[in-house]
């Protein structure tokens, strides 16, 4: 297979970014690794094939820069305070500007405007990095700056509403990917406020289900939701293999997708948290109305089929594959339980 040795230093340098972010012993190193996983992800967006990438890369690249703009003047506000204090505290009004530039690299509610519009002009792959990836350094930065207040309760609530709200109307799946990604992260920033080990263990289950989802789509080329109708009318155990993911995602409760959720709910009502326990429950709900929508239309409603995609091959290594994803988002929530019980 032919190696693009450009794109593989590139991701290599993104990887790179990241872990110097994650492990630097200052601001100004947090923020040279930001810097160095923004120009790696630049040149991994732009397709010759498809125009909408440029302007995607773009819009990306003036968010991130801007982001990463307020993020360099907290710390250098904070820096100089600190020199006539002789203490080095990032206190109010530094730490919320810190925590909302991180927000808005990782495009959480209210600082989302960017997110979905730069989803729907990248391929399938790209929409993952964004989605997963890209999340890990804001995410553990967030985690030197999370305190159980107002302002990170309204950024929880606000999320979950604006992620399952926005959904609703979309008809491009990766706006819907973008939209369910705003949820999960309202759910991820809860669980981040409840500890680290928790968060991630919520963005692992939260990194398999979607990659299970977007191996799909990026096999079969679909990006709309009326592609899903007629799609494998011929093939109904892959279609339902598919609709089982879209579901855990969403979290239902004898998926797997349900245990992180679940893991959350149980740490938050620990604490007495229980108004935002209601609100993201209620907001899921929605979520979960629009899984189950695209989920009935496509398995219950007969659809015509043109001549020539009734002999749709599909790979028998595909079916394998899917398969094993499935039965892990099916099962997966039984045998936790299970080996939980035995231990």
């Amino acid at each position: 297979m032919y190696l693009n040795l450009s794109k593989t230093l590139f991701a290599s340098c993104l990887m790179l970014g990241t872990l110097i972010s994650i492990s630097a012993n200052s601001w100004l190193g947090v923020w040279m690794g930001l810097e160095i996983n923004l120009l790696s992800s630049i040149p991994l967006m732009p397709n010759q094939k498809n125009i909408l990438t440029t302007e995607a890369s773009l819009k990306y690249f003036l968010i991130q820069a801007y982001a990463s703009a307020i993020l360099l003047f907290s710390i250098i506000s904070s820096y100089i305070i600190s020199s006539l204090t002789f203490q080095f505290n990032i206190n109010f009004p530094f730490s919320t500007l810190i925590s909302s530039a991180l927000m808005l690299k990782m495009g959480a509610a209210p600082f989302h405007f960017w997110f979905p519009g730069t989803m729907e002009g990248l391929n399938w792959w790209n929409c993952f990095i964004l989605m997963t990836w890209q999340k890990i350094a804001p995410m553990i930065l967030l985690s030197y700056t999370i305190k159980m207040n107002l302002f990170f309760t309204l950024i929880i609530i606000t999320c979950t509403i604006i992620g399952s709200l926005g959904g609703l109307n979309q008809t491009s799946l990766r706006k819907l990917m973008a939209y369910s990604s705003i949820n999960h992260l309202g759910w991820m920033i809860a669980a981040l406020m409840m500890g680290e080990n928790l968060w991630i263990f919520y963005f692992s289950m939260y990194s398999f289900l979607s990659a299970s989802i977007i191996f799909l789509f990026n096999c079969l080329n679909i990006f709309h939701i009326n592609q899903n109708y007629p799609l494998m009318n011929n093939h109904p155990i892959i279609k339902f293999y598919f609709f089982i993911a879209f579901l855990s995602l969403g979290g239902l409760p004898p998926f797997l997708g349900f245990l992180p959720k679940w893991i959350v709910i149980q740490c938050l009502s620990e604490t007495n948290q229980l108004f935002i326990i209601t609100m993201m429950v209620m907001m899921t709900l929605i979520t979960l109305f629009y899984y189950l929508r695209i989920t009935f239309s496509a398995i219950l409603l007969m659809y015509s089929n043109t001549k020539w995609n009734l002999h749709s091959p599909i790979d028998f290594n595909l079916f394998v594959k899917l398969s094993i994803l499935a039965s892990i988002s099916t099962f997966g929530l039984a045998l936790t339980t299970l080996v939980y019980f035995m231990l």
